[in-house]
């Protein structure tokens, strides 16, 4: 039997992935040693941000419990590769230690560049890279306020994230004129930026930081002060340098190995240096003068290595027709929250291409295609702020398919609720590559699923789409479903790989089984440690059923950023507070109390479409003071912030309007009071009008009321949103009580059997029997569930309590709403203007009328 030793000096995500492919390849008479620098086994280091965000070293594992040890690999950590001796065959170990080997991979990966700033090396510089790195900026960041990022990249944005979650005011410093730039182009950096210093964090682009000195100090400015070449300086407590990524090639230049005029070890298309016994791999290797910084082409070159070895090494049939041809860079991603997608030749560098660009810089998105010359092929293309047309796109560059008469269309919000046209799973060849980091095609799915994979965990398990970045995620289950819609199978609609079940049957299992927190719903019911897809849905059914506390201990690390600060956090990293004014109504002590913190705190104030007083401005230390003040004044929380009843706007019916057939507002009063705090799969919204002329706008809620000579008619299931939809007749000439019990019996049955995040008029869309279906339900009680229903709506009425009184009455929960995670107060070094709030929107009002009256004399005067 033949013997070979393969020795792998690296023991990153791609030196491991090579390792997964050879044990997967079965080669008899192989040894195989590991050699890793760090002290711990390989680990993902795409998703490093999630240590901050209470995850752990051991959850961030690539390497399942026994592996090595099952395989009969022998893997040494801590051990530092110094030199291979190519004529001899052996690699040197810095503890002096030879070990032979027939066949070397170099796996090194690369290592943070840090700009030669004089006092980098200060006591509180970190670079970001490595889980000791993160441990040492953790212990660094309990003692700091501030912390700096040197680099506006990919990395440095996660950076950026890390001490966000550490509960530090950061800031970002990038040398280039915008974020990202080898990403985006100027229009996506400015979204990305806008939105990037909405959630708090502040930018500086175009700075170049030439020394790093003592700053004034912790509590007054910073321990380091960041000299720029334009004379400015920022101070900070901590620095994290994440300004780019060098390829680790040392052993092959002491090896004499060639190397790319940028470094990097050079590699033929089987990943082979020049010495065909040793391979380089990932982010160390550079093929045809590129080097490649994403996972995805170190997992092709580990797999084209493995191909070539087993070929070579032991004439194993079917290999060694794999070559490495480089790799599509295209990148979806999700930084601090904010959508960012780049595909092909995102910037336009191909000869005579055309550009079609969109951008809403209110709503903060931008999008751009990067067309062929003659219009009929997608290039590359940005997308900031919304990516979910990124499957569509990178399938049309990918295979080169033909792009619609109006490819604009594309990218364009529908103004008439269309669907937009798409790409589906049908249209695409099954060679289509629809995971780029595990080189896994349509037709790998479809044959996974006749083999029997009918989830998307099973996809991942048998093919690994998905398993790495999780951006090809709902393309694959697209083409997982297609294809088993096609063999007759049942497709499931889980929320997410962790529970096999959908939002509805989740919900069934909380109610009936009577569970109450996320851990037992998983221990008894799912696998893992749950997502930020699941955790959410599960905290919004959990308070449909028991109506707990949202920020109980529990709780609180489910929510959304907005449910666990019970309040919305606005561009620029303020929060607005929306107290409760129940159907408008609004005695003058409770209006003049509103004015009064608003002026105290320095708040904008707006009365909104919804009937209330929107308070803009509030910093977070600030919130438990002002509810406090709103609470004393007999206000409570109106819920702005959750997926809950928000508003029941009304007329003012019969008491007031001549035309009033009934009394509105006492109506709206009595559904605003019983429904307040009821959480939904999606915010709700209703209205009351006191006669057909409508003027409370009844028809465009989730559920309306509208009064009539005989009684109450309810329409259920509108949306005055960004896809309009007019609500539809449930029933009709209803007395109040007959009223309040077909709404109980709708609202908890919405609650029961919508998806996760589904508003009404889309779950009516697809309700199978539509609106006769729902008036069997409701009206008729076919389901005999209306009893049922009723009880559960009772159930949550009963338990109602105003979330703002809960959280400023428990010393926990006011832990929350710091500024700081060590101190009280706010940051005495931030000033939010005043023209920001009060006087910005009256200048705007008084330069538009004075620009409207300009074009109107000009008119007149011609």
């Amino acid at each position: 039997m033949k013997k070979m030793k393969i020795v792998v000096v690296g023991n990153g995500m791609v030196g491991h992935r090579f390792v997964e492919e050879l044990v997967a390849k079965q080669l008899p008479g192989l040894e195989i040693v590991v050699l890793g620098e760090e002290s711990r086994p390989a680990y993902d280091r795409v998703h490093l941000s999630a240590f901050f965000a209470g995850g752990s070293a051991q959850e961030l594992s690539l390497v399942k419990p026994g592996f090595y040890e099952r395989e009969g690999i022998e893997l040494r950590l801590g051990a530092k590769a110094v030199a291979v001796d190519r004529q001899r065959r052996k690699v040197k170990l810095a503890s002096g230690e030879t070990i032979g080997y027939d066949k070397l991979v170099l796996a090194t990966g690369s290592y943070p560049f840090v700009p030669p700033v004089p006092g980098r090396d200060r006591e509180g510089c970190f670079v970001y890279r490595t889980i000791d790195d993160l441990e040492a900026m953790a212990a660094w960041g309990a003692k700091s306020k501030t912390g700096v990022v040197v680099g506006g990249g990919l990395l440095g944005l996660e950076a950026a994230k890390a001490l966000k979650d550490m509960g530090l005011q950061t800031h970002v410093v990038e040398f280039a004129p915008r974020l990202m730039a080898v990403q985006v182009d100027d229009g996506g950096g400015r979204v990305l930026r806008a939105k990037i210093e909405a959630l708090g964090v502040a930018v500086h682009t175009g700075k170049n930081t030439v020394e790093i000195v003592d700053g004034a100090g912790l509590g007054v400015g910073g321990r380091h002060a960041m000299k720029f070449l334009d004379g400015g300086q920022l101070e900070a407590d901590m620095i994290v340098f994440s300004a780019g990524i060098r390829p680790r090639d040392e052993l092959a230049r002491n090896a004499a190995l060639p190397r790319g005029e940028r470094g990097g070890v050079v590699i033929d298309d089987r990943c082979r240096t020049a010495d065909h016994d040793i391979y380089a791999i990932g982010e160390c290797a550079v093929w045809e003068g590129r080097l490649f910084g994403l996972v995805a082409p170190g997992y092709e070159m580990a797999r084209v290595a493995v191909d070539d070895i087993a070929a070579t090494g032991f004439d194993r049939a079917g290999c060694g027709e794999s070559r490495f041809g480089g790799a599509d860079t295209s990148t979806k991603l999700k930084l601090m929250g904010v959508d960012v997608a780049s595909i092909g030749d995102a910037h336009g560098a191909t000869p005579d291409s055309r550009i079609c660009q969109y951008s809403d810089e209110r709503r903060q998105v931008y999008k751009k295609l990067v067309l062929s010359a003659c219009g009929r092929r997608l290039l590359g293309a940005v997308l900031v702020g919304e990516a979910e047309e990124y499957g569509t796109l990178l399938q049309m560059v990918l295979n080169r398919i033909e792009l619609p008469e109006s490819p604009e269309f594309l990218i364009l919000p529908s103004a008439d609720g269309a669907a937009r046209p798409g790409l589906g799973a049908e249209a695409l060849p099954d060679a289509a590559q629809v995971c780029s980091c595990n080189n896994v095609s349509k037709g790998q799915i479809r044959a996974a699923v006749r083999d029997g994979a009918a989830s998307i965990g099973a996809i991942k398990k048998c093919t690994r789409a998905g398993s790495s970045c999780g951006g090809c995620v709902p393309l694959a289950t697209q083409v997982m479903k297609a294809e088993m819609s096609r063999l007759g199978m049942t497709v499931n609609n889980h929320v997410c790989e962790h529970f096999p079940f959908s939002r509805q049957e989740l919900y069934h299992l909380v109610r009936v089984g009577k569970i109450r927190t996320f851990d037992e719903l998983i221990g008894r019911h799912g696998r893992g440690l749950g997502c930020d897809v699941c955790k959410p849905a599960v905290a919004s059914i959990l308070a449909s059923c028991w109506n707990a506390f949202v920020l109980e201990k529990d709780k609180a690390g489910l929510q959304d950023s907005n449910d666990y600060f019970l309040a919305n956090i606005q561009k620029d990293g303020t929060y607005s507070v929306v107290p409760r004014i129940a159907g408008g109504e609004i005695a003058p002590d409770k209006l003049i109390a509103i004015g009064e913190v608003a002026r105290k705190y320095g708040l904008y104030t707006k009365i909104t479409g919804g009937q209330r007083i929107d308070l803009f401005g509030a910093q977070v230390h600030q919130l438990p003071l002002i509810w406090q003040e709103l609470v004393d004044a007999g206000f409570e929380s109106g819920h702005a912030y959750g997926k809950a009843l928000r508003t029941v706007k009304s007329c003012v019916g019969s008491t007031w309007c001549r035309y009033g057939m009934l009394d509105s507002v006492s109506m709206a009063l009595a559904i605003e009071h019983r429904y307040k705090g009821l959480r939904a799969p999606h915010k709700l919204k209703s209205a009351v009008s006191g006669c057909t002329r409508e003027c409370a706008e009844a028809q465009s809620k989730d559920f309306g009321v509208i009064a009539t000579e005989n009684g109450w008619n309810l329409y259920v299931c509108g949306n005055g949103g960004m896809k309009p939809r007019h609500a539809e007749l449930l029933a009709g000439d209803l007395d109040d009580e007959t009223l309040i019990r077909y709404i109980d019996r709708f609202l908890m049955f919405y609650i029961r059997t919508a998806d996760r995040l589904q508003r009404t008029s889309v779950w009516r869309d697809n309700l199978e029997g539509g609106l006769d279906y729902l008036k069997d339900v409701v009206v008729h009680d076919r389901l005999g569930l209306g009893a049922e229903l009723e009880a559960e709506m009772s159930q949550v009425v009963g338990s109602y309590a105003c979330e703002w009184k809960r959280a400023i009455e428990d010393p926990e929960t006011l832990r929350r709403f710091r500024t700081f995670v060590n101190a009280d107060g706010g940051d005495e070094n931030v000033a939010f203007v005043r023209e920001r709030g009060q006087i910005r929107p009256a200048r705007a009002a008084e330069k538009r009328a004075r620009a409207i009256d300009a074009v109107l004399a000009g008119e007149a005067a011609t």
